[in-house]
């Protein structure tokens, strides 16, 4: 089978490597010539904006996916007249829009926090005498990673977060003072069925994600039904195909949605080696019309993410059951340049774990750049 992938960082590098032992060969569409996923298929280089260039990728596939939810619509419509894509376009057109995306969950009632739109400064002031302070203003499209964002506390940040604005169409939320920030993944596959993996509690500094635990701890049956049932009303309304990840906020027992992804997701990393099925293997399994991978936990399982610098790899592989995962990436501050899963048999165990991790991280080094590490340590050791 040929699946054609657009995006070529390390989730899509991640599909491919999953791919391989399924007898998948992936067709990677990435204008940066340095992105990860070129070592695990076949690469075109060229804008998706360019028809001439989407054509020939488009050439020989079964099915077409993306790996990041800022695709551009039109080129996913392009290809979807082509060839099947999945998940559809109007999954693009929901998540690449903050106001459009809180009011499509609203109309499902699904709780979200409090927001208003912002296109003017008139608009901003109005906004905070609604929802008072603090409040967040947003973007409406391309945040990521924190970029985006400001938090307003009080009447003197407003001028300098109207500034930094720069007359962008944005969104004012309420802030939410939560307990904690948890994240569903779910894939659906042409059929029908609907499986989810395990709530994930993550962790985020800074606006980028550094740390996941699955299972999250103390979830009742009632949050994750919560969880589950809006799972279920997003991939219904949209006739959805492929991973889901959606973001919330719990407070007080009840979950707020934040956000999704129409694509695999960094909080779902920690399956390719903590569940039954990884959720990359799941979304290329649901695509292609194949049967479902079972998405039970092995264990409990922590995923930390390598921001700007990485440990020494020795170091790394003396905690047992320990798996590093790099991205072939140039390190610079702020970027994602891999991972680690660390597996456990409880909680107790996990915590050990990650305390030897952070011994680690206390001295990290720079690696020199390569591409398709995947180092795994599977000892017993404790």
């Amino acid at each position: 089978m040929n699946v054609g992938i657009l995006g070529g960082g390390q989730l899509g590098r991640m599909l491919g490597w999953s791919g391989i032992p399924l007898g998948i060969r992936c067709r990677f569409l990435e204008p940066d010539p340095e992105s990860p996923a070129q070592t695990v298929g076949e690469w075109v280089s060229g804008s998706y904006h360019d028809p001439e260039i989407l054509g020939r990728f488009s050439h020989g596939l079964d099915v077409v996916t993306y790996e990041f939810e800022n695709v551009p619509v039109e080129a996913a419509e392009f290809l979807a007249n082509r060839r099947p894509l999945y998940p559809p376009p109007d999954a693009l057109k929901v998540s690449q829009d903050r106001w459009i995306e809180k009011q499509f969950a609203r109309d499902l009632l699904i709780d979200v926090p409090a927001f208003v739109s912002v296109g003017s400064r008139d608009d901003l002031d109005r906004g905070l005498k609604m929802l008072g302070y603090p409040a967040v203003l947003k973007t409406r499209r391309f945040g990521y990673d924190g970029r985006g964002q400001w938090l307003i506390r009080s009447d003197s940040e407003v001028d300098a977060a109207w500034s930094a604005l720069n007359q962008t169409p944005a969104i004012l939320e309420a802030f939410v003072p939560f307990d904690r920030e948890l994240s569903l993944l779910a894939v659906r596959s042409q059929q029908g069925t609907v499986r989810c993996y395990s709530l994930v509690q993550n962790l985020h500094e800074g606006g980028i994600l550094r740390q996941s635990i699955a299972p999250a701890p103390n979830v009742s049956p009632s949050l994750a039904k919560q969880a589950e049932d809006a799972a279920h009303a997003i991939m219904g309304r949209l006739s959805y195909v492929g991973v889901l990840a959606i973001e919330f906020f719990e407070v007080g027992g009840r979950l707020l949605f934040n956000e999704m992804a129409p694509r695999v997701h960094n909080s779902g990393h920690w399956s390719i080696e903590g569940a039954v099925t990884s959720q990359f293997e799941n979304h290329l399994r649901a695509i292609l019309g194949w049967e479902l991978g079972e998405t039970g936990n092995r264990g409990v399982a922590a995923m930390v993410n390598l921001i700007g610098t990485v440990p020494r790899v020795d170091e790394v592989l003396r905690i047992p059951h320990a798996h590093l995962h790099w991205y072939g990436k140039t390190p610079r501050p702020r970027r994602k340049l891999g991972h680690i899963t660390v597996i456990a048999k409880d909680q107790v165990e996990l915590q050990q774990r990650l305390g030897r991790l952070r011994e680690i991280a206390a001295s990290p080094r720079v690696p020199e750049p390569r591409h398709g590490a995947e180092i795994e340590n599977t000892g017993t050791a404790s």
